[in-house]
């Protein structure tokens, strides 16, 4: 246990890194944009091209985790990960005031470090799937990474603001740093589980997969569905947040990102709380997840009436612990649903959607803030409305029924 421990601590390094690479260049794109004389829409690209790239490559990590093994994908994917910060890093300092050129060269870094992610984070969830023989153990690790996860967002406001204002281009060096540390994490600390058989070829994983997915579903495309609300969520109302601050409150640089880092920690306390405490019951996760996205839909109906900066702060408090009671929740209910040979398959596609939301959430906001601010939370709050409605009546677990000894999900048995 005490391995397994070391390698539980090893793997959530990575998700807290990859997250802290990604998001410190957030509140420091306003100096990107500055330093370099583009525009914003240029520099917000930075962060597009990342997500767009993980998107697309995150099923073929996947796939290869599942032939090759967890641990074979993770570490090439911190190198490359390291290196197109290396890249982003190095065309800042060497080309300081090169302008365009500097721009593209630091896109390309990006484009790279994308690449590297897709083999990373989201290999990890699987990962802690296969560590463990009890669930209630697969719980507790799964919730330790979203913990993890959500903390790199919390510090990243904080740390991101505070590294650009020694240098601008610092957060770019110090990713290769980052994915040092994690990778000798986890070349010294993380044994990948023995398999017991062979690795199935493409042809078969794909007709394993379909069968899944066709005979679950509905439940499996609801989490999906679900993962991809609560981060749309969670990046769309923290880019609003942002903005309200700076151009409102005229908070900026490390104040800002303090007051970002509120609802961020709030939502780690509260995935760190449930992923101890749900175990392995499978009723008990739906219903948890039912709580939490009822929470997070009350708040955002709440910010539509009330447009009072601390008001709208509690508000997303709420809404952050909500969406740190779900995550958990949903990443438990697909972990210990799927088998092992196919475990990286399918949550890579739950990754691809997480992702997809993180990408949509920012430009929705920005598309809604138009409208009026009434509006704009409605309409948010009824996407929340949505995965209220699909873990309630799509989500529908039996922990009586089993597969190859283990306990799953299922929809209830129509009529």
């Amino acid at each position: 246990m005490g391995n397994k421990k070391g390698a539980l601590f090893a793997l959530a390094s990575i998700p807290l890194i990859m997250t802290l690479g990604n998001s410190m260049l957030i509140p420091i794109l306003p100096e990107i944009s500055q330093e370099l004389g583009i525009s914003s829409l240029q520099s917000s690209m930075l962060i597009t091209v990342y997500g767009v790239v993980a998107i697309v490559l995150i099923p073929i990590a996947g796939y290869l985790s599942d032939r090759i093994g967890r641990k074979k994908v993770i570490v090439p994917s911190l190198i490359v990960t390291g290196a197109g910060g290396a890249v982003c890093g190095a065309a800042a300092w060497f080309g300081e005031g090169g302008g365009n050129l500097v721009y593209w060269i630091i896109l390309a870094g990006r484009f790279i470090q994308g690449i590297g992610a897709a083999g990373a984070f989201p290999i990890v969830i699987p990962f802690v799937g296969d560590l463990f023989d009890d669930e209630k153990q697969v719980s507790k690790g799964l919730g330790l990474i979203e913990t993890s996860n959500t903390f790199g967002k919390v510090l990243s406001p904080i740390l991101g603001a505070a590294l650009g204002m020694v240098i601008w281009y610092l957060p770019f060096v110090s990713i290769p740093v980052l994915c040092l540390a994690a990778l000798l994490l986890v070349l010294f600390l993380v044994k990948s589980p023995d398999k017991e058989e062979k690795p199935e070829k493409l042809a078969e994983t794909l007709h394993a997969v379909k069968d899944v997915l066709k005979q679950e579903g509905r439940w499996l495309y609801s989490i999906f569905a679900i993962g991809g609300i609560c981060m749309f969520l969670l990046f769309g109302v923290l880019s609003y947040l942002s903005e309200q601050l700076e151009v409102k409150h005229g908070l900026h640089g490390v104040i800002k990102g303090l007051v970002l880092a509120i609802p961020l920690a709030v939502l780690c306390l509260s995935s760190y709380i449930t992923g101890k405490k749900i175990g392995r019951n499978k009723t008990a996760m739906k219903w948890t997840g039912v709580i939490g996205m009822v929470l997070s839909t009350g708040s955002l109906f709440g910010i539509g009436l009330f447009n009072n900066i601390y008001f709208v702060i509690g508000c997303l408090v709420i809404c952050g612990s909500g969406i740190g009671v779900v995550l958990p929740c949903a990443d438990s209910l697909i972990t210990e649903g799927i088998k092992q040979e196919i475990r990286g398959t399918v949550t890579s596609l739950y990754n691809s959607m997480r992702f997809i939301g993180v990408s949509l959430g920012p430009p929705a906001v920005s598309l809604l803030i138009n409208t009026s601010h009434r509006v704009m939370f409605f309409v948010i709050a009824g996407i929340s409305l949505i995965a209220v409605v699909l873990i309630l009546f799509a989500v529908r677990p039996n922990p009586e029924q089993k597969e190859d000894g283990r306990t799953v999900p299922r929809p209830a048995p129509s009529g």
